[in-house]
């Protein structure tokens, strides 16, 4: 696994090239202490698996390397890191893009797991409290042994009752259809609707059908709230696997 990373505190960087580098002997980090040198690095290499980005660099603003990057690579994971852990900071990263947002107080052990769920396919946030902007009251989650169908009926019927509870707790428990998990594994990538209209062989209107869909079964109202409620998942269930949200090619 080949990694850039890019911070403008050199004992930080430093640092985190050592934990990032201990997780095996296929890791290897590159090292870039600002935009320009983050820039350079990916014109002379091609092949990064990550990118770990702070927020606060001396020539640029974090946010706008973060448009920069997933608009020129955007099959490229890009993982935040901050000194800040406001839930406005994660929001705000994920919704430009990111594939995850480690605060700099996380551990050892914490930021080895969030690498390994990113390159895994999935998404990491940490666990917020009410300052996130969807709900995290007590989950409903539709009773085992019942199909894609009644499981999504019984859901919705949930979501009805109790508008402000996420309907369920791990990816495995999502009662999405098959197109319907294509299209949210497309949309945490961070594509557009046109895009995984393109990818899933579909026309725009259906993709925004099955977003709508989504977000439902989600218990959220936008795609970004989408993107953090899978995190959350993942991080109270650090079992679950992305394997079911894989898009699959008709």
């Amino acid at each position: 696994m080949n990694v850039l990373l890019v911070d403008d505190h050199p004992l930080i960087l430093l640092a985190l090239k050592t934990v990032i580098e201990s997780m095996g002997e296929d890791v290897h980090v590159v090292v870039a202490d600002c935009a320009e040198g983050a820039r350079n690095a990916m014109r002379r290499k091609s092949n990064f698996d990550l990118v770990l980005l702070d927020l606060q660099l001396g020539d640029a603003s974090g946010f706008d390397v973060l448009d920069e990057f997933r608009s020129a690579y955007p099959g490229l994971p890009v993982v935040v890191m901050s000194a800040s852990d406001q839930s406005s900071d994660v929001v705000r990263s994920i919704d430009h893009g990111a594939m995850g947002f480690v605060p700099k107080r996380t551990s050892t052990e914490d930021l080895a797991q969030a690498l390994r769920l990113v390159m895994a396919g999935g998404i990491y946030v940490p666990l917020l409290g009410p300052g996130l902007t969807f709900s995290t009251s007590p989950p409903v989650t539709p009773p085992s042994g019942l199909s894609r169908a009644e499981k999504l009926q019984r859901s919705q019927e949930a979501a009805a009752a109790n508008p402000d509870a996420v309907p369920v707790t791990t990816l495995e428990d999502l009662p999405l259809t098959p197109r319907q998990s294509d299209v949210l594994a497309l949309l945490l990538r961070g594509m557009p609707n046109k895009i995984i209209a393109r990818e899933l062989g579909v026309t725009p209107e259906t993709v925004k059908d099955h977003v709508a869909a989504v977000l439902k079964v989600l218990g959220v109202n936008s795609r970004t709230q989408a993107v953090l409620a899978v995190g959350q998942m993942g991080q109270r269930d650090p079992t679950a696997t992305f394997s079911t949200l894989r898009p699959t090619r008709s």
